[in-house]
Order: structure tokens, then C-alpha cells, then sequence
């Protein structure tokens, strides 16, 4: 038996994920593909359109055979913690393979990368003091730097340069090879070339059928677009599921605007400095902006800056939220080992998978209440802030909906009807 693991958010799951997944099985011959996915915070910082649930449902429909959970400290962290958690989760599985989108479309340029930014040779650091001292800010320097070291190294006939740290699927792609090559993992790495839209492309393609980026289709939702317009962009199954969870309604950030206006103010008087991505200087900025706040969106547009883009805002935001400390954080990226593997959903017919990674030494949860009894103690504080989360997404949508709100204790693992799974042809 093998497997391939594959991270996302499916935020929605489109035509481009169905054919990541497709690829990810042909490319490593897995006979079982398992899917870690954000929950109901993603890398941006943002709440996902839809549960966790729904979002599971699709990736099953679409061609996974077992969908795990990534705790929300690393689900809502920046690329280099997010690909940590995820690698962490899937080694300690022994899954044998990971497989990832990426602009670049080959992986020697993207371990290249890793290896530069993981060992830091003298050469590298020289230039990345050089960058700041001529006022770059960070990742513009350590972007420069990456590419006066490996402009003399070609694949494929092509020169590999800075631009490799300017395209988000890449950067996530260099994250996961540092964090196997930290591991010392045995897993294989894959990676699938990104057709289509761009990750960041805020419109739709012209043309019908082509691969949409999820962040043309959220806008897209999020104007409330009809679905018929959508429906060439996405699988059947996930339409499908969209409709029904569209009319349900979606969550944005804005309508957590006035929990996270509480959280700020009930801890101005202590400071904000011992969160997630949360700097002295950007702690100071909150604390002073107070006054002016309105929303969340409009408040992360008012803290942006040169040096800090409104997405690490909103990630900083989100940390203080949720109350995820720079330390918790640190520790959890630390351990050599996953404190547990929450099952959101499985194919029946992927069984045998389920029996070879119960052999594991990583806990199985399948019911939220069996944590307290099978976790360590920082496993059930890394659990409880993942119940935490996803009630209060789950919370604010009950309140737009005006019915009352479902505890995670009463969700049930989602098993999906053999018949209703995607089949590849490959």
C-alpha cells in the first residue's frame, strides 16, 4: 500500500485541486491519497467561506480517500509554520509521498532553495545584511540574497532566480522541502506545475472550463455571482456542495468584527506583544489605532505597511483571536513528533488505510470528547484552541442564520458513499 499526502484549504475545492489530486497519485503511484486540511481558519488569516465540513465533503467527492485536520496554530501561521505542521502531521504518519502545487513546475529549484535558506551558508547571510542595511525590508532582502546564490545553477536549461520567492505556491512549496529536509523525512516529494489563473488572480478566465483560482471564485461568491456562472470553474460535486452551504451563507472577516474589537480592547492595558507575528512595534500600532477601528478588514487596510502586508496583519489579528502565542506556537513547531491526527472525513473503501494508520504512533481522533482521555497535556491545549476555533466560526454563522450553534462534540465524522467518489481514469 502506498500513500501520498497532500496539504490545502479547498477554499472552495475547484477543477485545479481535482487535477492536483489526480496528479498527486499518478506522479507517486498511491494507491490512497490523504488530505491535510486547514480548518476553519486559513494561511491568510481569514475565516474559509465554508466549514471545514463542507470543505472535507468536496475534497472527498473530488478524489481523497482521508481527510485530516491541521491544527488551527499552523493552519492560520505563516507558510513556514503552516508547511511545518503539515509535514510533521504526514511523516508521523508514515505517509510515504507528499505532492504540491508550484509555479515553478520542478522540484530541483525549489529544494535548491530550501537547502540555501535551511543551512544559511556565509555567502547568503553576507548578502542578506547587505540587502537590509540598503533598506529592503526582509523577505525583499532574503529574496535577493536567495537569488545572487543560486543565479549560477540552472534547471532545465533555465537560470533559478529571486523571482522563485515571488509566487506564492513556490514559497509554500520551499516551506515543505525545508521542513522534510529538517525532518530527515523519507517521504518523496512531488510537486505539480500550476496551470491556469494565478494563485492571487482576482478574475475569473474568459474562458469556460479553464482553472480558476480560488481567490477569483471567493470574489466571485462573495458578490453572489450565480453558481451557473461558476459551474465551469468547479466538479459537479463541489457546485453541488456550494449551493447548499451558499444558502446557508458564507463568513468573511467583517463578521467577526466586533469579537475581535472586544479581544483588542479587553488586552490593550497588557499589550499584544505575546501573540503570533505580533512585533513590539505592530503591538504599539494596534494599541494606537484603537480609536479608529471599524472593522477587521478596515482595521488590517489602516495597519498595513511598507514592511508588513495586509495579510501578516491579518494572520497578527487572527493570532490575537484565537490566542495563539508566538511560544505555543514555537513549541508546537518544535516537536518531533504530531500530538494527534483529527479524522474530519474517510471513503469506506480506503479501510485498509485507516487500519495501517492506526498502527501509528500518532492518536486517531475520531470524537472530539476521547482527547482528554488520549492526548498529552499539550496536545489537549493544541486540541482545545482547534475546538475553539471552529466554534466561534461556527458560532457566528449560527447567529446570521439566527438558529442555534452545533459544538464540535456533536459533529460526526463525514463518510462519504463509495459510489459518490471521483474515479481517475490515469
Amino acid at each position: 500500500m502506498k500513500t501520498v499526502g497532500i496539504v490545502a484549504e479547498y477554499n472552495p475545492f475547484h477543477k485545479g485541486h481535482e487535477y492536483q489530486l489526480a496528479q498527486a497519485k499518478a506522479l507517486s503511484g498511491a494507491d490512497y491519497a490523504v488530505v491535510v486540511l486547514g480548518g476553519d481558519f486559513t494561511q491568510r488569516g481569514l475565516p474559509a467561506l465554508f466549514n471545514k465540513y463542507a470543505r472535507c465533503e468536496m475534497a472527498l467527492s473530488g478524489g481523497a480517500d482521508l481527510v485530516l485536520e491541521l491544527p488551527v496554530c499552523f493552519s492560520c501561521g505563516s507558510a513556514e509554520y503552516f508547511a511545518t505542521g503539515a509535514v510533521t502531521l504526514l511523516d508521523s504518519l508514515g505517509i510515504d509521498a507528499l505532492c504540491f502545487g508550484s509555479e515553478a513546475g520542478s522540484l530541483a529549484p525549489l529544494q535548491d532553495a530550501a537547502g540555501v535558506l535551511l543551512e544559511e551558508p556565509e555567502a547568503y547571510r553576507v548578502l542578506l545584511r547587505k540587502y537590509q542595511k540598503e533598506g529592503l525590508s526582509f523577505p525583499a532582502a532574503r529574496s535577493r540574497a536567495l537569488g545572487a546564490c543560486l543565479e549560477n545553477r540552472e534547471h532545465c536549461g533555465e537560470p533559478v532566480s529571486e523571482a522563485l520567492l515571488h509566487s506564492p505556491n513556490n514559497i509554500l512549496g520551499i516551506a515543505y522541502c525545508k521542513a522534510a529536509r529538517k525532518r530527515k523525512s523519507s517521504m518523496e516529494l512531488y510537486t505539480v506545475p500550476r496551470y491556469g489563473a494565478a494563485y492571487d488572480e482576482a478574475s475569473l478566465p474568459e474562458q469556460e472550463g479553464a482553472f480558476a483560482s480560488a481567490e477569483a471564485l471567493r470574489r466571485a461568491l462573495l458578490k453572489e455571482m450565480p453558481l451557473s456562472r461558476l459551474s465551469s470553474f468547479l466538479p459537479q460535486s463541489s457546485a453541488d456542495i456550494i449551493e447548499r452551504e451558499r444558502s446557508a451563507g458564507v463568513l468573511t472577516c467583517d463578521d467577526l468584527s466586533s469579537v475581535l474589537f472586544y479581544r483588542l480592547l479587553s488586552l490593550k492595558s497588557g499589550g499584544y506583544g505575546d501573540f503570533a507575528d505580533v512585533s513590539e512595534a505592530l503591538g504599539d500600532k494596534i494599541a494606537n489605532s484603537l480609536e479608529e477601528y471599524v472593522s477587521f478588514s478596515g482595521f488590517a487596510s489602516l495597519l498595513k505597511s511598507r514592511d508588513l502586508t495586509y495579510t501578516r496583519i491579518c494572520r497578527s489579528l487572527t493570532h490575537i483571536l484565537l490566542d495563539i502565542s508566538e511560544s505555543f506556537l514555537r513549541e508546537a513547531a518544535s516537536l518531533q513528533s504530531a500530538c494527534y491526527a483529527r479524522i474530519l472525513g474517510f471513503n469506506p473503501a480506503s479501510a485498509p488505510l485507516l487500519t495501517r494508520l492506526s498502527q501509528s504512533p500518532v492518536p486517531l481522533i475520531s470524537r472530539p470528547a476521547a482527547a482528554d482521555t488520549s492526548l498529552s497535556s499539550f496536545g489537549r491545549a493544541m486540541f482545545r484552541q482547534d475546538l475553539f476555533a471552529s466554534g466561534l466560526w461556527e458560532g457566528i454563522r449560527a447567529q446570521k442564520q439566527g438558529r442555534s450553534f452545533v459544538h464540535e462534540y456533536r459533529r460526526q465524522i463525514l463518510k462519504l458513499p463509495e459510489d459518490s467518489q471521483k474515479k481517475f481514469d490515469l
